[in-house]
């Protein structure tokens, strides 16, 4: 049970699932508000200020995606999208415009309580002043921009340092593969082509897994992207 008591905003219009989520949350020790509507939420969010939020696409005011595209011109605050949607397009869509994770209902119990505590745990090392990733025997030193394995240092070009920095300031965060390239190719890139992504990708792998064809550090969302594993 969360001893610091987090807030978490439940943004749900069926009255069962928002009971159902309101009885898990209470009893892990998280304090739960409750929208049933886009409306309703965006005043919650201003006033309570929460510590995350679990979002519904199928909201009856607004689709979950345009609150979701709102709320990130002026807030972080972590955001797991909880949905019956399961096609990759709603997922990539939902991950691109801020959702720090996506969980397709009907979902567990103990699945949706490891995101949270993944979400809130990623949130606050983002907020730290750690210069430096580690999982494994895998080290990024952000500050001399060195990545090592097993303490021996890894030769990468410029643009891959940067793809795996990208990746490794979010761990455990689901990077789509338009983030990515717009991130490191500029917006003006084919975000629609992700071959030189790939072929990237491939050559970091090469480097830095010693199995690249099943890769420990960086872990591909068939469809999605790339995430980096936790610490």
């Amino acid at each position: 049970m969360n001893n610091i008591k987090d807030s978490i905003l439940v943004i749900e219009d069926e009255n069962y699932i928002l009971k159902v989520l309101d009885t898990l949350l209470s009893a892990d020790g998280y304090r739960v508000i409750c929208a049933q509507s886009a409306s309703a939420a965006k005043s919650i969010i201003t006033s309570h200020m929460p510590d995350l939020i679990l979002l519904d696409l199928g909201l009856p005011d607004m689709d979950g995606i345009q609150l979701l595209k709102d709320l990130r011109k002026w807030s972080k605050v972590p955001v797991i999208v909880v949905s019956a949607r399961q096609m990759e397009k709603d997922k990539v869509a939902a991950l691109d415009e801020g959702a720090d994770d996506y969980i397709s209902k009907p979902f567990s119990a103990p699945e949706l309580l490891a995101r949270i505590r993944a979400v809130m745990r990623r949130n606050s090392i983002n907020n730290g002043s750690s210069e430096k990733y580690q999982v494994g025997d895998f080290l990024i030193d952000f500050d001399r921009h060195v990545v090592s394995v097993k303490g021996v240092p890894i030769k990468l070009t410029q643009v891959e340092y940067r793809i795996v920095e990208l990746i490794a300031r979010q761990p455990g965060k689901v990077l789509t593969y338009s983030y990515i390239i717009n991130n490191i190719w500029g917006p003006y890139a084919d975000a629609e082509n992700n071959r030189i992504l790939r072929v990237n990708m491939s050559n970091i792998r090469k480097k830095i897994e010693s199995d690249s064809m099943a890769p420990k550090y960086i872990l591909t969302e068939i469809g999605v992207g790339y995430r980096m594993a936790e610490q």
